[in-house]
């Protein structure tokens, strides 16, 4: 293979591959951000990847998840995987394992789980998340 040709290779496999990266999941509408800033974010975290588990097995999905004093929010952009907010009815446990933070929501056959590996203070996480759905309806 001649130089150019094989420069003109490596450029195109650069490019090829740098289109293959995980799409941002962190994009929320202005309002709802705004509206969760103002509840206190305790802690952020953009594309991470989530072991979402229920009833019919289990897979990674990639996620954003927004902490408050008053909400937990696992998104993808817009769309909603799990949102605690003291309204919430469904019963949520969470429990640190190592590193790793799951988030269980619901039981018996409804039974959903979202696990993942946050950036730094798994503690941390942990105690803020717990704080959130221990003042949700479901704990009441």
């Amino acid at each position: 293979m001649t130089r150019p040709a094989r420069l003109l290779w490596t450029i195109g496999l650069a490019l090829a591959l740098g289109g293959c990266a995980a799409p941002d999941t962190s994009r929320l509408d202005p309002a709802r951000d705004s509206a969760l800033v103002a509840e206190g974010v305790r802690f952020r975290a953009a594309n991470l990847t989530f072991r979402f588990t229920d009833d019919a097995g289990w897979e990674n999905r990639i996620a954003s998840i927004v902490v408050t004093d008053r909400t937990v929010l696992i998104h993808k952009n817009d769309k909603v995987g799990i949102e605690i907010t003291p309204a919430s009815r469904r019963v949520y446990q969470v429990h640190r394992e190592a590193e790793r933070v799951r988030i269980t929501a619901g039981s018996g056959r409804g039974r959903e789980v979202w696990s993942f590996v946050p950036p730094s203070d798994a503690p941390g996480w942990t105690d803020a998340i717990r704080a959130v759905i221990r003042n949700s309806a479901g704990a009441r």
